[in-house]
């Protein structure tokens, strides 16, 4: 008997490292939170001591809340450019991404989000230069952009494809059009249907939805949302009724529909304001340009770049003075090839 296929989704790097259940999700959030506050709040007390106890640092749901508008404006900028729905959902995914591996106190939302919707348009394949990319968003230089490409490609793992929601709708949409009684012209006459489920898909990006669920389940929530009927054809046309598997699946579709009703309330732009401007002061120096700590946080990285160079240039002269120029190591492996060629030789 041939061994069963493992589905595509469940071989991809979004299936293996970036999913969380709700609790393991906010333990990533309050760790990345008490790290950053732990550091910069050291980073205050060495360079005047005493002054972090005055000091109102983020808690995650604050920072959750600066992420979750700049997610928003995602969308503002995409539509500005015209860019297609692939390129909004992966920067979207990338940019929470990215802020589970990193705090808004040491990098700021906004330059981050320009920065991911930047790389979202090279690894979707929709490619703008990057003078056209900023010339046409008010305040930004390329280097805002640049100077945080690798960071943020680092901080992905450089994992960069996304499975979306969107697109595991239009597969159910499909197989709808396939179920046995199906109407004929289900596709032209419950198109309306499609396009509520599509806008519930597009909210659902800015929840938590995508980090804890897989995008078909997140499909099948958003379409239920506009057609419960449609909903239950799809899943009943797939599983048994009564099945554990159907079960499991009910309690799932309703926890994603709590999640998108919650994310359709638009942000409180006066709370994001006052989390922004507590920031200003909370932000760690070490990533302020011209502060103290920036200075000296910059000269101990010159420092040791400079000593790894030293240490290279003086490698680079032993070997040479010993005659080989490519160092003891790769003299090494030349040696056990040579032993390879005498034994075929034999």
């Amino acid at each position: 008997m041939a061994a069963s296929k493992t589905p595509l989704y469940e071989a991809s790097t979004q299936f293996k490292n970036w999913r969380y259940s709700t609790q393991s999700l906010a333990k990533v959030r309050a760790s990345l939170n008490a790290a950053a506050v732990a550091v910069i709040r050291n980073t205050f007390e060495a360079d005047e001591p005493g002054s972090s106890s005055a000091v109102s640092f983020l808690v995650p749901d604050e920072e959750l809340l600066l992420v979750r508008l700049y997610v928003s404006k995602i969308a503002q900028l995409c539509g500005f450019f015209r860019f297609p729905e692939e390129v909004e959902a992966t920067a979207v995914s990338y940019l929470k991404r990215f802020y589970l591996k990193n705090t808004v106190m040491d990098w700021h939302p906004k330059n981050v989000m320009l920065t991911a919707l930047f790389l979202a348009t090279k690894t979707t394949n929709n490619p703008i230069s990057l003078e056209a990319y900023t010339n046409n968003i008010p305040k930004t230089n390329p280097s805002d952009v640049l100077d945080l490409e690798f960071l943020v490609a680092q901080s992905l793992g450089f994992e960069f494809a996304v499975w979306h929601a969107h697109r595991a709708l239009w597969g159910i949409w499909l197989d709808l059009q396939n179920v046995p009684n199906a109407p004929p012209n289900r596709a032209t006459s419950q198109s309306e249907v499609y396009n509520a489920a599509l806008r519930h898909a597009r909210i659902s990006r800015l929840s938590d939805a995508e980090l804890i669920y897989t995008p078909s389940q997140i499909a099948l929530a958003a379409l239920s949302m506009a057609s419960p009927d449609l909903a239950s054809e799809w899943a009943e046309s797939k599983f048994p009724p009564g099945s554990p598997t159907l079960s499991t699946l009910q309690n799932a579709l309703a926890a994603i529909r709590v999640l998108i009703e919650s994310s359709a309330r638009p942000v409180d732009v006066e709370s994001v304001r006052g989390v922004d401007l507590r920031l200003k002061l909370c932000k760690n120096p070490e990533k302020v340009v011209g502060s103290k700590a920036y200075l000296a946080k910059k000269a101990e990285d010159e420092r040791k770049a400079e000593e790894k160079r030293n240490r290279k240039a003086v490698d680079v002269q032993k070997a040479m003075t010993a005659g080989d120029p490519f160092g003891d190591e790769l003299a090494g492996r030349l040696v056990d090839y040579e032993d390879e060629d005498d034994d075929d030789d034999d």
